[in-house]
């Protein structure tokens, strides 16, 4: 049972889950050096979109290409009250810094910045969302992870899928909602073999800024540790 502070909406069944698949890169310690990006390499997205079973939406070029608007007609904090248009503020080009806990679950302060670029684009007629996120933060091979977001009209949630091209396997999702312009989203996952209680949590600051915020609890909800914030800033405004 979840921390009753919790929504109902949030208890989710355990998984049989042995190794950490948190999204955004997850299993990579190692101190990110800095350095600019270069063009992405095409074989390992195309190894992403086979395991997906998808065709490719926008090329890699478009991160880096002049900026085309991207947004809804009617982009704003809350852009409509239908929940299906929630994600509508993500849709375009972010330029994105990234902190990320050294070190998960052991009492570590250390923190790693990267930057990072990503791409996002409605798909099924407005009922859900891709986006692709790269970095070259994590050595010589560059990361790119993509996510794909789902809206349910009958639970009016949505379910957030991650896959990246270093394990090229699509894990199990988060679910949740938005209210007031913030989105939490739980799912059960793993870390270095223990179970956590994972949260992503979406705050919408601004039609060219967002944020997101990924935390782990071992407790069921009752304390979370936060391992990563994305601050996005919109490149195409």
């Amino acid at each position: 049972m979840l921390n009753p502070t919790m929504p109902a909406w949030a208890e989710i069944p355990t998984l049989d889950l042995d190794r950490d698949r948190r999204p955004h890169g997850a299993g990579l310690d190692a101190p990110p050096p800095r350095r600019p990006l270069a063009a992405p390499s095409m074989p390992a997205r195309d190894a992403i979109l086979g395991a997906l079973g998808i065709a490719a939406l926008y090329t890699l070029p478009d991160l880096r290409a002049a900026a085309v608007p991207c947004r809804s007609p009617a982009m704003t904090l809350q852009a409509s009250s239908d929940p299906s248009h929630d994600f509508d503020f993500l849709h375009g080009r972010w330029i994105v810094r990234n902190r990320r806990l050294r070190e998960r679950l052991v009492g570590c302060a250390d923190w790693d910045a990267f930057d990072g670029v990503q791409a996002c684009r409605p798909i099924l007629g407005g009922l859900g969302n891709e986006d692709e996120f790269i970095t070259d933060a994590f050595g010589a091979d560059r990361f790119i992870g993509m996510s794909i977001r789902l809206f349910d009209p009958r639970a009016r949630e949505w379910s957030i899928f991650w896959v990246d091209n270093r394990s090229v396997q699509l894990q199990p999702p988060v679910r949740g909602r938005f209210d007031g312009g913030v989105g939490t989203f739980y799912g059960r996952d793993a870390h270095a073999g223990t179970p956590v209680l994972a949260r992503f949590v979406w705050t919408v600051v601004s039609a060219d800024r967002a944020r997101w915020e990924q935390a782990f609890s071992t407790d069921e909800g009752a304390s979370w540790e936060t391992n990563w914030i994305m601050e996005f800033e919109r490149s195409d405004a």
